[in-house]
């Protein structure tokens, strides 16, 4: 262990070492190697990071909001700068391409940009006049202490569609991220200091479901972001919401993409693959059901075992890769579980990359693109969100067909139409019950300024995240109404003010 890079936690400005005796093992998913351990922070640690934000909390919501952007932007400059490194670290222990993790900061950055401008942001409203001398106005003032608990997917990303944002508004964060591929943060941290963060205002703890729970339950925790399955995600959602605390937690997904009879086959095929099988399928908005409407599905499969056999698969670092290793070899064998029952239960496995080895890397947590055909409903191929390379095709009679089939399902992040009929793509709209859709766009993954957000058992809680519903979870309302009066006092009043 002595050997090995051990991580520290981020509390009140410092690198603080562990003080208990739990440690996970970060690996290097391309070579099946430990590069690193990370301490599992207890309750009584976890309470430090805690105390540590709201202490920090009074003097950074009362700093200006126009100096708390400033601090952003300084922020923003130092992420372009660190961007290479920051890519790095991701696939590294993550295993995506760095083409990928290069975007993921991207996107990352632009919420920080975003959250640059909460000076406009958070202006409230004013009515004159609402009664004889009577003004009201609104504000939005700051919830406190805000957590942070995200996945190893995106480990840029996803903090940055939370904590810019909870700072911006005037609240203080603690961050708890994926033990699987934790480094990144700490970079994160350091970075916001050296933009002139004061310290308490952002932390970073590492940790398990004890740290979690902690978060979940200490009353000086005002608010909890989430993302991850779903079963965590209810977790999260209830406990948080019976210890007081506003929740915003976004669960599992299993995305759909409709291929109309009069789709542009190619552009479907190539939207399909990158889709399905960028990231190795760790996306929450990856596809991973392909919907053959009418007689497009001999094609439609045809051309994706092609595509799908020919990808360039190995470590994220190397040059032209298409896809990387999954993220754990616990991973592996659950994707590849699922796989060896989707042959149980009768699909026609068309592409099968179970035996894929990569010369070198025979260690490395890699399978090849698996292509499903002929999947029905029942199948746990298609109910679960599996989370890796595997794409399953649903063949259908029509368009009705298409839409009845992705409302039954229980998920409903994201989901993707293909056609060159403007009317099919009003209707689908119109009539899906999914909380982000794509005409001819694979993966509708909204811009900072919008949210980020599904339906039914995608999101619980009332807010999307990061954009206007960011702001409006990390802000609590408050509405004044006013009179000032002259010397002589009015008569006592017994009845409902109608001005």
């Amino acid at each position: 262990m002595n050997s090995l890079r051990q991580l520290t936690h981020f509390i009140d400005g410092h690198s603080v070492p562990a003080s208990g005796g739990r440690w996970a093992d970060v690996f290097n998913p391309a070579s099946g190697q430990v590069v690193a351990r990370v301490p599992l922070a207890g309750a009584e640690q976890t309470r430090q990071a805690i105390a540590a934000a709201a202490a920090a909390w009074p003097a950074w919501a009362d700093t200006p909001p126009l100096r708390r952007a400033r601090l952003l932007f300084k922020f923003r400059e130092l992420l372009e700068c660190h961007s290479d490194e920051l890519a790095a670290i991701i696939t590294a222990e993550h295993g995506k391409v760095l083409a990928d993790a290069r975007g993921e900061v991207i996107r990352g950055m632009e919420v920080v940009e975003f959250a640059c401008g909460i000076p406009q942001l958070l202006k409230g409203e004013y009515s004159d006049q609402i009664g004889s001398a009577v003004d009201s106005w609104s504000l939005r003032q700051p919830v406190g202490v805000c957590a942070g608990i995200t996945p190893f997917n995106f480990p840029v990303m996803v903090p940055m569609w939370m904590f810019p944002l909870a700072l911006a508004c005037g609240n203080t964060f603690v961050l708890k991220p994926s033990e699987r591929d934790p480094s990144v943060s700490l970079l994160i941290a350091d970075l916001l200091a050296r933009a002139g963060l004061p310290p308490g205002v952002f932390n970073v703890i590492h940790g398990d479901r004890e740290a979690v729970d902690t978060l979940l339950t200490d009353p000086r925790v005002a608010a909890v972001s989430f993302v991850g399955s779903t079963p965590v995600a209810e977790h999260i959602y209830a406990t948080g919401c019976a210890h007081g605390k506003r929740v915003q937690a976004l669960g599992g997904a299993k995305n759909h993409l409709v291929i109309m009879p009069d789709a542009d086959l190619d552009q479907a095929v190539e939207a399909l693959i990158g889709a399905a099988y960028g990231s190795a399928g760790e996306r929450c908005m990856a596809i991973s059901v392909a919907v053959a409407v009418g007689d497009v599905g001999d094609a439609l499969v045809a051309a994706l075992a092609r595509r799908s056999a020919a990808l360039k698969i190995g470590p994220g670092s190397a040059p032209d890769v298409d896809m990387g290793p999954l993220v754990t070899g616990q991973h592996l064998a659950r994707v590849r579980s699922y796989v060896d029952q989707g042959v149980v239960e009768g699909a026609q496995l068309v592409v099968d990359g179970r035996q894929l080895r990569v010369a070198g890397h025979e260690e490395g947590y890699f399978l090849g693109a698996c292509l499903f055909d002929r999947v029905s409903p029942a199948m746990s191929i298609y109910r679960a969100e599996i989370f890796g390379p595997v794409l399953c095709v649903v063949r259908v009679a029509d368009f009705d067909a298409a839409v009845a089939l992705i409302n039954a399902h229980e998920y409903g992040n994201g989901v993707a139409v293909f056609t060159r009929s403007g009317h099919a793509a009003r209707e689908f709209v119109r009539r899906i019950e999914v909380g982000m859709v794509g005409i001819n766009v694979p993966i509708p993954v909204p811009m900072a300024f919008h949210s980020f957000g599904g339906w039914k058992r995608s999101l619980f809680g009332d807010h999307a995240i990061h954009g206007p519903d960011g702001v409006h979870f990390y802000t609590r309302l408050k509405t004044v109404t006013a009179r000032w009066p002259e010397e002589v006092a009015s008569a006592a009043s017994f009845v409902m003010p109608t001005h």
